[in-house]
């Protein structure tokens, strides 16, 4: 089981929040399945991440790595382990919230 930072729970527990409010069990559903499919990804291969998301190539720095995962974008420090520090919606405006 790969950690969490606190900003990073704090993003995945408003996400939670958000969809529960709204009723969309299937989107929770659907946010678990991507964190776990993140955490196999990242524990298979940590290197392996990009180096920053597709659609913002400036976030990119050299001590994290992004996966994407369902509708979701992971970022993940590198070094000494890695621990997920960042989880956004791919729709987000992930330059304007990091």
């Amino acid at each position: 089981m790969i950690a969490y930072t606190p900003g990073a729970t704090r993003q995945v527990d408003a996400l939670i929040r958000h969809y529960e409010e709204r009723q969309r069990d299937e989107a929770v559903r659907a946010l678990l399945i991507a964190l776990d499919t993140a955490e196999r990804l990242i524990e298979r291969n940590p290197a392996a991440g990009l180096a920053a998301p597709r659609p913002y190539p400036r976030l990119a720095r050299r001590t994290r790595a992004w996966v994407k995962a369902g509708r979701y974008w992971i970022s993940y420090s590198i070094r000494p382990r890695p621990v997920i520090v960042a989880v956004f919606h791919d729709t987000a405006d992930i330059p304007g919230r990091l």
